[in-house]
Formats: structure tokens, sequence, C-alpha cells
């Protein structure tokens, strides 16, 4: 038997992460891919894997030297379209000779057309003159000029270019002909940038109809707004229409009933309030009529899947803070829940007459399964993560339930270490969550791992307090323009894990990315020597000059109802921003900030390392040129880990 081993920062750099990336239309195969890093080469690779998802028996689909994504089954199941370096190439089903590129065009993203002799793509359309364009006599010149918002986004300046969707003959695994793009050139990104995906994108089953997300504003209108719509492109005429104008928040993620009669989508009612709950909306293609399927639920549908026979559709949701598989009958708009336990499932796709699809939890990462909609039994259909995970020493994950400030039920996660024992006296790390409405569930993280806390010898308290999924709509809401309430909830949190007789009250500390962050500095003023020291990364210190630095405006502009200068000033500048509170800071810091965040400015991070340093509090400083608002690199992300437990064991230990 293999020994025993503790999980470490490098140990969980070797084990591969596992993402669904389609199932065959005959539901008998599915593809997966596996991401592994090389540390010293600090970059990675990414291969495709092919499973029946009847036997589990599993061959690879690309070379490992190379990284491979966005596969997708050709209609006829024969072959395997992917992208690689921008390019698409394709694989046969049976056997694995690879048939090369499809196009030499560089692209973002393809689908298939349901008779196979389309594909639309989406492709980067320089529209814009950069300075270069405009002044030709100076080549050398580095100055960008904007006359608008949004000229940088998330970690990229603005590049003159935008992604717009194409499509174009296919043929023998070749484009053929001329592609056309269904957007005429329009300077708006479909789709949404910077983490929308081909989801937004689907072909009708007739082959008519391109429906495609995109939210028809630029520049400061843009960085305002989160009102995205449904547009339908007609082929035979070229004619566009706007399905949910209506609507002025998010309309995304369009997916046909397998006839063509009907088109779900998921919708948020409240423009610019980008964590709004998602709806699962329904359009009558035959009567133009829409309707709201659930309606009355309280939970948020995401990934909708429709069953074979289009009577139900299948979906993800949170539901006290995990993430489960959901069936709604279309004729009733009855909602069953499929599967159950601790842990979350994060991507769904029908195959036959089963489901497959992705489960983790905070301790165990992510694994391909097959589910059974009926029942709910579950088959592992990957073992990727085995080898070493079988042999790590876990942690043990509980759940329990503490009084909040004002006599509300909180459910809180605690991490406690391998081989706890209950006699003894542990440090303790309350982690605070990011979003601020994301859901505390049982994710898998490689750097932000409650497992990788708790094997360091920590008690890890993971608080879901209020503004998060997982306990119904106005628990998610209740924060807004409230901030300080969801702060008020950690505190509560620290003082029941306090009382544990395994937990030394005098050791324990609190960490936490970007609105963590913000929750770090906000507790470093507010927390009457309740901490012993903090982690911030990426954290919000001014609520002021986060609102004239940030890009996507919408979000202070919803959440802290308003803007700095209004009259009167919302109550959030005055009683919720860390900044106000530190004459009350006396604790030691670790302030991490990377300066290609521009969500969370690097200024921010600047100023509370200042605040500390200028009133003599012990703090360093730990920054990152080439990262954004997160730490992608794997040298970087170990660098990461070990300044992060590097200053925990200082201090806690």
């Amino acid at each position: 038997m293999a020994q025993k081993q503790a999980l470490t920062p490098e140990l969980l750099w070797t084990i591969g992460r596992v993402g669904l990336d389609d199932v065959s239309p005959d539901g008998k195969f599915a593809v997966y891919g596996v991401q592994r890093y090389d540390v010293q080469a600090n970059k990675g690779s990414r291969v495709l894997y092919l499973v029946e998802v009847k036997t589990g028996i599993t061959r690879a689909l690309t070379d490992p030297d190379e990284t491979s994504s966005d596969a997708e089954f050709r209609p006829d199941g024969k072959k395997i379209g992917f992208l690689r370096g921008g390019k698409m190439y394709e694989v046969n089903v049976e056997g694995s000779s690879m048939t090369g590129v499809v196009s030499e065009l560089e692209i973002n993203g393809f689908h298939y057309s349901p008779d196979g002799k389309s594909i639309l793509f989406a492709q980067d359309v320089k529209l814009d003159q950069n300075t270069a364009d405009r002044y030709p006599d100076l080549p050398k010149a580095s100055g960008r000029i904007s006359d608008g918002l949004f000229y940088r986004h998330w970690k990229s300046w603005h590049d003159y270019a935008y992604s717009n969707v194409f499509y174009v003959g296919y043929s023998e695994g070749k484009f053929s002909g001329s592609p056309v793009n269904i957007q005429g050139g329009e300077r708006f990104d479909s789709p949404l940038a910077p983490d929308g995906g081909m989801e937004q994108i689907t072909w009708s089953p007739d082959n008519r109809w391109i429906i495609y997300t995109c939210r028809k504003l630029n520049g400061t209108a843009e960085a305002q707004s989160t009102n995205s719509d449904l547009y339908a492109y007609e082929i035979a005429s070229g004619k566009t229409l706007n399905f949910t104008q209506l609507n002025p928040g998010y309309d995304r993620d369009p997916v046909f009933s397998p006839d063509g009669k009907f088109l779900i989508w998921t919708s948020m009612a409240k423009g610019g309030y980008e964590a709004d709950r998602p709806r699962l909306m329904m359009l009558n293609l035959m009567t133009q009529q829409t309707e709201e399927l659930s309606a009355g639920w309280t939970y948020e549908v995401n990934h909708p899947v429709w069953s074979a026979d289009g009577k139900s559709i299948y979906f993800l949701s949170s539901e006290n803070f995990t993430n489960q598989v959901y069936e709604l009958r279309v004729q009733d708009k009855k909602i069953r829940r499929i599967t159950d336990g601790v842990h979350d499932f994060t991507t769904v796709e029908l195959a036959g007459n089963e489901l497959v699809a992705t489960r983790v939890s905070m301790t165990a990462p992510a694994e391909v399964y097959a589910v059974d909609p009926t029942s709910g039994a579950i088959r592992q259909l990957s073992f990727v993560t085995d080898n070493p995970w079988k042999n790590v020493v876990k942690s043990k994950v509980e759940r329990r339930t503490v009084k909040t400030f004002d006599g509300k039920d909180m459910n809180v996660w605690v991490m406690l270490p391998p081989d706890f024992d209950p006699k003894k006296k542990y440090p303790a790390i309350v982690y605070c969550q990011g979003g601020p409405q994301s859901a505390l569930s049982q994710f898998f993280s490689y750097r932000w791992n409650l497992s990788l806390m708790a094997a360091q010898g920590y008690v890890v308290v993971a608080p879901c307090r209020r503004g998060m999924p997982g306990s119904g709509q106005a628990w998610n809401d209740a924060i807004l323009g409230k901030w300080g309430d969801a702060m008020k909830d950690y505190l509560s949190a620290t003082d029941a894990i306090a009382k544990e007789p395994f937990v030394d009250a005098t050791r324990i500390g609190a960490v936490g990315a970007s609105f963590g962050g913000y929750a770090v500095y906000w507790l470093a003023g507010n927390h009457q020597k309740r901490f012993k020291t903090f982690i911030s990364h990426c954290g919000l210190f001014n609520l002021e000059s986060f609102y004239g630095t940030t890009e996507e405006v919408w979000f202070p502009q919803n959440d802290f109802e308003g803007a700095y200068w209004q009259t009167p000033v919302p109550k959030m500048y005055q009683t919720d921003s860390p900044h106000r509170y530190v004459q009350n800071w006396d604790t030691p810091i670790l302030v991490i900030h990377n300066e290609l965040d521009f969500r969370v400015p690097f200024s921010e991070g600047m100023q509370a390392f200042q605040a500390a340093q200028l009133k003599g509090i012990p703090s360093r400083l730990l920054t990152f040129p080439d990262e954004g608002h997160w730490v992608t690199k794997p040298q970087n992300s170990l660098l990461w880990q070990h300044e992060f437990f590097g200053w925990l064991e200082k201090y806690l230990k």
C-alpha cells in the first residue's frame, strides 16, 4: 500500500484538473480535458480524453505536449472538433488519428450546425484605431487614447478588437466558402467578456437561426450596464431580432428544445445587479409568448439542459450551500431535486437516458460522473486524481449552524485537520469568501484550498454569511447597501468557534480575497482583539477610490446604492469603508495585490499597506506584476502559497 501523505502546495500542483467538454449525440461517449502543470517550466497543457459512458473505458485523444480545449462532437458523432493554439482541429472518435486543422483562422470558439454543413465561430475583429493608426509618424509611441470607460477590463487593456460571431460552410473536415459576420462588424462582444463562452451562442435545430448573447453597448454605457440580450440571426434573410428586449438585466445561455419549438435561457430581472437570481425563462416560438418556468423558486437556475423528450429540463442550483442537480417538468413546472450529499456538481450534460456531470467537494478535486436522473445514483467515470489524491490524508468537513448578531441561522463549514484530536488545541483560520454574492459551497480550489489550510494544522471556519446563494434570494440580497451586516456575521462565527474546546481562541486569523479581502480590512479595524493576524488578497480598502477606478461600474453603483458624490451620500461610504477604521488597526497584516487587477485596482492594496506601515504595524506587501484578480501561473501560485502559509506560521503558531 502507498504511504499516506500530507497535502502540500507542491503536491496540489501535481493533481490533474478535470473539466467536462461534451457528450456525443447518441449519449455513448463523453469527452473531458485534463489540465496538468509543469512547475519548473511554469506552464501547463490540457489533454482530451474519450470515455465510454456505460463501461468507463477511457483513452487519450490528443497530444500531452499541447493544450487542447473546447471539444465538441460533430453531429454525426464520428469526429470531435477542438481548439489548439486558436485554430480548429478534428480527431476521429474511432481510432486516434488526428485529421488535422480544419481552418487556419484563429478563433475563440465554435459550434457545428445540426445538419453538419456549417460551423459558427467567434473571432476577434479589429474595429477601432490604435495610436499607431492615428499617428503613423509616431510608431514607437506607447500612449493609449480613450474616449470612454471600459478602456480596460479585468486584467486586459482594450485591444481595439471585438469578438464577433461568424458562420461558414463546412465540408470534408474543412471550412468552405467565405465566412459571414452575422454582427456586421459591430463594436460589441459576443460571447460576453471576460468569462463568457460558447454556451452563450447556439444554432436552432432546423439550422435556420443563430442565437447569440450580446450587450450592445460600449464605452461608458457598457461599464454601467448588465443588459445583455439574446439576438436571433436568420441565415436566409440576414435579419436579426432581439428576443429579450424588455428585460433590463442579463439574458444568456440559450438552449433550444429538441424539436426546436421552445427556447430557454437564464435571465436576471434587475438591471445592473450582476448577482441577481438567475431565472429560467422560456420562449414559445409558435406563439411568441415568454414565461418564467422557475417562478416561485427562490434559488438560482444554472446550466439548463433539455431532456431527450423535451418534457423536462435539468439544471444546477445551490440549495443549503451545496450545488445539486435538479429536474423541472415543463408541463406543470414542478421542480425535483435529483442529487444530494456534501459536494458540488459543477457541470451537467445529457447522455441518452443518463446525465454526465463533474463533481467536487472541499475534500475532493473534480472528476466526471454518470448520474441516473430518476434515482440520483451516480457512477464515477474518471479517476484522474486518484494518484496522488487517494494517498492524501484527508481533512474532515462538518456543517454547523450559528446564530447571527440579529438572530438568524447561518450555515458555517468547519474543516478539521487530518488526524484531528478533539483533546488538542488548534489555531484557527476564518475564511472570508469573495463575491460578494458568490456561493460558499463545496468548492475545490487549487490556491484557496481549505483542505490545504487544514492540512497545515488549522481549524478552518468558512461562514456562509448573508449575501451568498444557498439560502434563498432574500439571504442573497440582504447585503445590498449593507456590507457591514455581513461583517458582523463573521464576528458571530468567530465568537462561536472560539468557544470550541479544541480551538485556541488566542490564535485565530482571518483571510480572504476580493470581497473577502475587503472583509479582512474591515475586521482589522473592528475586531476588538479577536484576531491575531490578517491576510488580504486583492481586497477593497477605500470604497470611494474603488468606485472611481474599477471598470465594471454597475457593481458599486448597485451594491453601494450610488456614487460617493451624490446628495445625500450613500450610507456605505460613511459606515462600511475599511479605510474609515484604520485608526483602530493594531494587528499584523499581509497584503497581497496584483498589478493587472482592474476589477479591484492595485491602488487599494497600496493604500492598505501604506496605512499599516505608517502606523507601525508588522506588515508585508506581496505583488505580482503579471497577474490579474487571480494568481494563475504555477510558480507565482506556489510563491503565493509559501508567503501565505509562512505568514500564518509566524503569527498563529
